[in-house]
């Protein structure tokens, strides 16, 4: 159809793509001088009424919605037998193209553009319109950077019944939810797993399941989670894992309930990362201006606060983070905390696992405060991997040493000696207890990353405690085997 003009105003000149239901061509509006994109129906398709129908719903539902994060529709009509769609032109690529060509996106980079799809969902979704088939091939990045929702061919209304034959799939299986997947109904909340899903794939370069066919894929949606973002992307922070995690629970009443409370969370996360980065790049900068006041805590079932995490995860200039290298010499004088504040006299210390067997090496465990700064230390097991993979799960996963204070105390700084630097840890406090399990603690009052030999963690202590756990999430590379990780603690001080 190269040439043809169609209704004598749109002159087809390349085509850009083509699906089962339709094929889309750059053309030329002549009465405009511009540029626009045009879908035109394939005839065998237009000649069955439920098709037909469903290309000219696409029509009517797009032609409603005015958002810059959502293609524009700009005409439609029909000419020849070929019925068509005319939608703005949008110079660039598809986020699929951008992925295969650059694999896994800056974590800043993937939120907005997850945060810029969310938005033109929620103007969908405000008009009771489900997408249905949310993937990287339909959404576009324009010049600017900035996503673009398109393709809305097999949304349906929902007060709209009859348009979809019961049990009937429709979407891609590499995104699609599991209700989805089993010709279940589906609502916003499907969008919402296949928005987690793509928001995956930006971070990890990849998608989730893969299997020798479509229906294998899909039944893996079904059946098993989605693999820990965290494990193949390291360095995406806890905030970004929250999303992903909720956002494409299997049950749909465990994931975000509208896609507005996954833009809060997503904005939450996009500031961690741009905290822990020191600056925003690219989309990421628009986006954040555009972010509103951070309410200062995750939506609804999000385990950690926004304290929480942000506490866990600044960096450069981090208002609890201070982590300094000190010289050999100066360990063995008046010690590291000379000048820095009045000791806080400790009474025990204790080991803290409660995902495991409750201890570590607990024969040992006396060694993290007796006092010897270098000579002997408290440490844990070992394990196969630093975030402690195949024994501990979940976002907090790790394990952990807390001190007894000898009376309820306000510290403002604790001192921690090892022999094996560079593991993560958080630090929490409690007036009573100790608490059972990590997420009873509360939010950090201190944070170490990448701790030195001598690592000096400055606390924020809101009342009068008198237990100081450390929590080690990262482990360290152990000394005495070769590809295994392990902490170890030679000494452990609060001072005041």
């Amino acid at each position: 159809m190269i040439g043809t003009v169609l209704s004598g105003r749109y002159r087809l000149e390349a085509k850009l793509g083509s699906g089962g239901m339709s094929t889309v061509y750059l053309a030329s509006d002549q009465t405009l001088d511009r540029s626009v994109a045009v879908k035109v129906m394939h005839r065998e398709m237009s000649e069955q009424a439920d098709q037909l129908e469903r290309f000219r719903q696409e029509a009517r539902s797009v032609a409603k919605l005015s958002h810059p994060n959502v293609v524009s529709v700009i005409d439609a009509g029909e000419d020849g037998g070929h019925p068509y769609i005319v939608f703005e032109y949008v110079e660039g690529e598809t986020l699929k193209q951008r992925i295969a060509r650059d694999g896994s996106l800056a974590p800043q980079e993937a939120i907005a553009y997850a945060i810029e799809v969310a938005r033109g969902l929620s103007v969908a979704h405000a008009r009771n319109m489900v997408h249905r088939d949310i993937k990287p091939q339909n959404i576009l990045i324009d010049a600017e950077g900035r996503a673009k929702l398109t393709d809305f061919g097999i949304s349906r209304q929902l007060e709209q019944d009859g348009m979809t034959a019961t049990g009937r799939v429709l979407g891609t299986t590499d995104y699609v939810a599991p209700e989805q997947a089993m010709g279940r109904k589906v609502d916003p909340r499907s969008d919402v797993y296949s928005l987690g899903v793509v928001l995956y794939e930006m971070l990890v370069g990849q998608v989730p399941f893969q299997a020798e066919s479509q229906v294998g894929v899909a039944m893996k949606h079904v059946n098993e989670e989605l693999p820990d973002v965290q494990r193949r992307r390291p360095e995406v922070s806890a905030a970004v894992a929250l999303v992903v995690e909720r956002s494409t629970a299997k049950d749909p009443s465990q994931r975000y309930q509208h896609v507005g409370e996954m833009i809060d969370d997503l904005s939450t996360a996009l500031e961690v990362e741009a905290a822990r980065a020191g600056s925003t790049t690219g989309e990421a900068t628009s986006v954040l201006e555009a972010v509103p006041a951070p309410k200062r805590e995750l939506s609804g079932r999000a385990r950690w606060s926004w304290a929480a995490i942000a506490g866990l995860l600044l960096v450069a200039g981090a208002v609890l983070l201070a982590v300094q290298l000190i010289s050999s010499s100066g360990l063995g004088g008046g010690g590291a905390n000379d000048g820095k504040g009045k000791p806080v006299p400790l009474t025990s210390a204790t080991d803290y696992d409660p995902q495991g067997d409750e201890e570590e090496i607990g024969s040992k465990i006396e060694l993290a405060v007796d006092g010897d700064p270098t000579g002997t230390a408290w440490e844990t097991e070992h394990y196969d991997s630093d975030d402690f993979a195949g024994t501990k799960t979940g976002p907090n996963a790790g394990v952990g040493v807390y001190v007894t204070a000898s009376s309820p105390s306000r510290p403002t700084k604790m001192i921690v000696r090892t022999p094996t630097p560079g593991w993560d840890a958080q630090v929490f406090a409690a007036a009573s207890g100790p608490p059972g399990e990590v997420s009873e603690w509360g939010e950090p009052v201190g944070i170490a990353i990448d701790a030195s030999s001598v690592a000096e963690i400055d606390l924020t202590v809101p009342q009068p405690s008198r237990y100081f756990l450390v929590w080690f999430n990262k482990a360290s590379e152990a000394r005495d085997q070769a590809g295994r990780y392990q902490v170890e603690i030679s000494d452990i001080e609060l001072l005041r």
